[in-house]
């Protein structure tokens, strides 16, 4: 994902730093396209204004964060792309306010070939301010951006699209799972669903290789589909609880996890191996 957002940022003009988290290639492909690296966060800070981060989680968020905050300077903005805990956002929100930065959510929808197409979404959460300043970069690597309100806002719309997303998941791999313990054919199955109201975007990336036996379709992996989950049900307790169905979707990748398949993608949840177990 975040190969494909820097590679836009870089087409569109911008001068771009990179620093590499856990994987070398993208950042050798980068730098041969124009890209500066930086060695250390205290070099990505020095020579950036806009510091635009994408991982995985908010605990390492909160862990880059800690390694930028002596080399941020006032006026700078940092921007956090991933799915994180609103309030992990609204903590640091705070927190870089107290030092004239300004910290500013944008979590994106889409996978890969979107980030590379620069067809992501970014939900928003920032002051005004900060939003009309930030729009033109997002602009370069989303299709459609939106204001959500304040840091928090962005993402706990994220969360809601999550909730969407996971829960037609686990009902599409529940789905083909008892066609196949029933004897019905997953083609001809997959082929009348899509003609009716069940056809879904999530439908067709699990399925639509799974017919033929390409379990790679949906590119997100059941961990990250765990831990927006429990984000999303963290942020309904705040709200006053969480509803039975959102805690049985949790509970599902609860359960996936624990048997073994945290690494597996989503998809994977339905290849035969799985099944069997």
């Amino acid at each position: 994902m975040g190969h494909g957002m820097a590679a836009r940022i870089l087409d569109a003009g911008y001068a771009l730093t990179v620093i590499a988290h856990r994987n070398r290639t993208p950042i050798d492909d980068l730098v041969a396209r124009g890209a500066s690296e930086a060695y250390s966060y205290s070099e990505l800070a020095d020579s950036s204004d806009i510091i635009v981060l994408c991982v995985s989680n908010s605990r390492i968020v909160e862990n880059v964060v800690a390694n930028l905050t002596s080399s941020l300077r006032t006026g700078m903005t940092v921007i956090d792309t991933g799915t994180s805990s609103p309030n992990s956002t609204r903590a640091l929100a705070a927190e870089f306010a107290e030092l004239g930065v300004t910290f500013v959510e944008a979590p994106v929808t889409g996978g890969v070939k979107q980030s590379a197409a620069g067809e992501l979404g970014a939900l928003v959460g920032a002051d005004h301010e900060a939003f009309a300043r930030i729009e033109p970069l997002l602009r370069t690597f989303c299709k459609t951006v939106h204001h959500f309100g304040a840091p928090g806002a962005g993402n706990t719309a994220k969360l809601l699209n999550n909730l969407m997303v996971f829960g037609i998941a686990a009902l599409v791999t529940e789905s083909f799972t008892k066609a196949a313990e029933a004897g019905i054919d997953w083609q001809k199955l997959y082929d009348v669903v899509i003609c009716g109201s069940a056809d879904s975007g999530v439908l067709r990336r699990i399925i639509g290789g799974a017919v033929q036996g390409d379990f790679k379709g949906y590119v997100f992996d059941v961990n990250g589909s765990l831990k927006d989950m429990r984000y999303f049900c963290e942020m309904s307790e705040r709200m006053g609880g969480v509803t039975p169905l959102a805690g049985a979707v949790r509970d599902i990748y609860e359960q996936a996890v624990a048997a073994g398949h945290g690494e597996r993608l989503l998809s994977e949840l339905l290849a035969p191996e799985v099944r069997a177990g």
